[in-house]
Formats: C-alpha cells, structure tokens, sequence
C-alpha cells in the first residue's frame, strides 16, 4: 500500500467535497464534518465528567481520594441504606432476640424469620465449608442427615455455634482423636485388625480372619471414647460408627490413616463474629435442616 500526502488538498470531483489531502492507493479521505449532533453530545460528556469530577470522589491519591463536593461514597451509602433496613426490621429483631430457641420453633411467624435470617447468614458464613444446602464434603459434616457429632438439639447446635470446635475459644469444645499410629500406642498389625473391625460396626465388612484381634484392639483403644458398641459420645464429639455415616470415608485405608495420624478438625467459634440474635437464627435455620435430636 503507497501513501501519498497533500498538504493543500484538493476537491472530490465525485463529491464536490475538499480532501485532507491523505491519499491511499488512489483513494482520498474526505474531509467531512463531524455530525452536529455528535458534536454536542461530545461537548455534554465533557461537561458531565469537569462536573463529576468536581462533585464526587474521582482522582486517585496516595491512600485515598479527593472527597468531592458532595462529600458522598458508596461505602457511606450502604452504611445508610443497611441502617434504615435494620430500623425497619428493628421490632422483628426484637421479638426473635428476647424469645427462647423453643418459642421460636413454636411460633410460625418467628420460625419464618429465623430461617430467613439463618439462611442468610449460613450462606455467608457456613456454606464454603458445608456447603449452600448443608450437604457437607469430606471432612465437613453434613447437617441434614441427623447424625451430630456434638449434638442436634437447639441447644446444643448454638453452643456449637458459638464457641466453635478445637478453636481459641477457652469454652470451645473439645474431643481430639490420638495418632494411634503416629506417637507408637499401636503397630501396624493391630490398626489392620481395628480397621477391620470397625467396618463390620455398620455391616460394611464380614468379620474376618482378624475378628477377634480387632474387637481386643478397639475394646482397650477406641471404646473409650466410641463406646464399647461404637455409638460414639457427644461430649468428646466421638462419631457414632455402627450408622454407616462416615465423615472422612469407609474404605479401609481412609479408616488405617484416620487410627494412624489421628483426627481433630477445627471450627471457629462465632460469637466475636456474630451477634446473638443471627447465631440464634443460624441454629434454628441448622436444626431446621437436619431436624435434630
């Protein structure tokens, strides 16, 4: 492609219109106006923009912004608009703070509200870990199946809340499984034989030629904690397992590593995070999923 320029320009014969004198290939660039109207909608924006500019936060600065003269921020905004919405809701709040956890599930239009504002704040503040729905993953308990670890009454499900599991909080609650493996309590054989043993709690196995070894095993390790039928404890948080609900997995090298390394997942605790009244929702909305017992 050649490019001629003609500083004088000349006139389209074609057009009649005068050229910029830019030539490609044989083809000049008419010097058209812009359209009117272009133009001052060109002119409007930068009107609009010296305004804005003026008005509200736009130039950047070392740590901030210049403030403009309306003095106005989306944050401040927000602020507002969350103020005038709690102050709408400020008698329902009231009415779900000062009622028991009890009242609430006995009173229709409470139990509504409470789970309207417990899904909310499950969904900030539970789902990453247990999921939108409350299904869990593993590692994570699922909350609809009925099977706590801690308990599924109202109580217990807001004392969880509150003060977490294993967490820094001095009344969190606490139930740490041993590294049977790991610190030397037991030898490889005897994990075999106690993993074995396990998965026949809840019939997922036939008892094998290790039958016996397993039952002595987990009788002197594990039913502290399990209970000798191996229907767990609620108070060290010790899983129930003869239900066929597993937290980690069944298989049997899932169970070897949990007896070798040992288990002790953490919850945080809430309180400092959440006000009483959204974690009193939060355990109404929980129970609500898995019904509690």
């Amino acid at each position: 492609m050649s490019t001629t320029h003609d500083t004088h320009g000349k006139v389209d014969q074609a057009t009649g219109v005068s050229t910029t004198g830019h030539e490609w290939d044989g083809i000049s660039e008419l010097n058209n106006p812009l359209p009117r109207w272009w133009l001052w909608v060109w002119y409007a924006c930068i009107v609009w923009a010296i305004g804005y500019w003026i008005l509200y936060p736009a130039w950047p600065l070392v740590s901030s912004a210049t403030p403009g003269i309306l003095g106005w921020h989306s944050r401040s905004a927000v602020a507002v608009q969350i103020a005038d919405l709690n102050a709408i809701r400020a008698e329902s709040a009231a009415k779900l703070t000062n009622a028991s956890l009890e009242q609430i599930e006995q009173t229709p239009a409470l139990l509504s509200l409470a789970r309207a504002q417990g899904r909310v704040a499950f969904a900030d503040n539970c789902a990453p870990c247990h999921g939108a729905g409350g299904g869990g993953a593993t590692g994570f308990p699922n909350l609809n199946d009925d099977d706590w670890l801690w308990g599924g009454s109202l109580e217990q499900i807001q004392t969880t809340i509150e003060h977490g599991i294993r967490s820094t909080d001095p009344d969190t609650r606490q139930g740490n499984m041993p590294a049977f493996g790991k610190d030397g309590i037991l030898q490889k054989p005897e994990i075999s034989a106690v993993a074995d043993y396990v998965r026949t709690l809840s019939g997922i196995a036939k008892p094998g030629a290790d039958f016996d070894k397993g039952k002595e095993v987990f009788a002197a390790n594990c039913a502290a904690c399990h209970g000798e039928d191996g229907k767990g404890n609620l108070e060290l948080g010790a899983p129930n397992l003869t239900d066929g609900i597993w937290l980690f997995g069944s298989d049997k090298a899932t169970i070897e590593y949990g007896i070798v390394n040992g288990r002790g997942n953490v919850m945080p605790a809430w309180h400092a995070r959440l006000d009483p009244t959204t974690i009193k929702a939060l355990a109404v909305y929980v129970h609500s999923l898995g019904g509690g017992r």
